[in-house]
């Protein structure tokens, strides 16, 4: 097939567009490139991309509609996948703009391409950060999630429902992924399996939020990868169970779906930096704070929706998925 990955250059979407390559689609990789964290290793991201036969580039902005339209026109992408968003939690709270621009302009513009220019489905990034102040565990796609506690979360529940609407009224099948916690080679810098490793290997105190109480729902990349490919290969049509009288946010009588991925495995925050320390050969020195505004103590996802359509199966433990990621930054940063 072809295509359009918007964020190639970054975590996720470098993995993503490898894999796809890999199996023989061309793809279209746009990015902006942006400095939000270092810019060095998304250029080395791209660099390794643009070393493969199938893969074309533009950069540019999401919030840039002439040249999105440009990529779509001269491209004619039968499938999207659009990753390219303003990322992070905290950063929410120093520059809400940001994901105005990006999350929302950036998103209609996304969406308007598709439907004016045949995409034949959208799939695209929301976020675990959609269940906000919810307490339920596991989260399930079938919660509502009307109570966000960032503007990253809001953003990317707005999402959701303008993807509804464009499945609705111009029958774009799109399919919103919740992604949980992300880690494994080739990493965000702002996370925290960089941070900490960072900081241990140069003998530096890691901040260690929630006095490293709260769970994640960490997923390795490739079982991250994975799942979204299965999830492209899939266009929803329209859910015949679907009820209006007691109507899920999961689906819709629109070619709509929205799915949970990650491990289905919550790992305490103490136990995964025991796991890195582990690999590293070093111990930490942790710096113990309150939970963060914007933060949630735990995530836990429910993924029996993913696992019944697409046949989902995380399958590395974080024993393995850091392992392989220290064995990455030791090399990538000669550590």
């Amino acid at each position: 097939m072809k295509v359009l990955v918007t964020g190639a250059a970054g975590f996720i979407g470098a993995a993503l567009t490898h894999r796809l390559l890999d199996r023989g689609d061309e793809v279209l990789g746009y990015d902006d490139l942006n400095a939000y964290y270092d810019v060095r290793l998304k250029h080395a991201r791209l660099e390794r991309l643009q070393a493969r036969a199938g893969y074309q580039h533009r950069t540019a902005k999401l919030e840039d509609e002439a040249a999105l339209r440009e990529a779509f026109e001269s491209f004619r992408p039968q499938r999207v996948v659009n990753l390219a968003a303003q990322a992070g939690v905290r950063y929410s709270l120093e520059n809400p703009r940001a994901y105005i621009d990006a999350n929302i302009v950036g998103f209609i513009n996304v969406l308007e391409a598709c439907r004016h220019l045949g995409c034949e489905h959208l799939v695209y990034a929301s976020s675990s950060s959609v269940y906000g102040a919810n307490v339920k565990l596991p989260f399930s796609v079938r919660d509502s999630v009307d109570h966000p506690v960032s503007l990253y979360a809001a953003t990317k529940k707005a999402n959701e429902l303008m993807a509804h609407t464009y499945s609705h009224l111009y029958d774009l099948p799109t399919t919103g992924l919740r992604f949980f916690t992300v880690y494994g080679p080739w990493g965000r810098p702002d996370m925290a399996l960089f941070l900490f490793t960072k900081r241990i290997l140069a003998g530096e105190p890691i901040d260690v939020f929630n006095h490293g109480h709260h769970t994640r729902d960490f997923t390795y990349i490739d079982d991250i990868v994975e799942g979204v490919i299965r999830t492209l290969d899939r266009v929803p049509g329209p859910d015949p169970g679907f009820d209006p009288a007691a109507p899920t946010p999961a689906s819709s009588r629109a070619p709509y779906r929205v799915y949970n991925i990650g491990s289905h495995r919550p790992i305490q925050l103490s136990r995964y930096i025991e796991v890195l320390e582990q690999c590293l050969g070093r111990s930490a020195q942790r710096n113990l704070l309150p939970l963060q505004p914007g933060d949630v103590p735990d995530t836990y996802a429910d993924v029996e929706e993913l696992v019944r359509d697409t046949g989902y199966a995380p399958a590395t433990p974080i024993e393995v998925g850091v392992a392989r990621f220290v064995e990455w930054y030791r090399g990538f940063y000669g550590a």
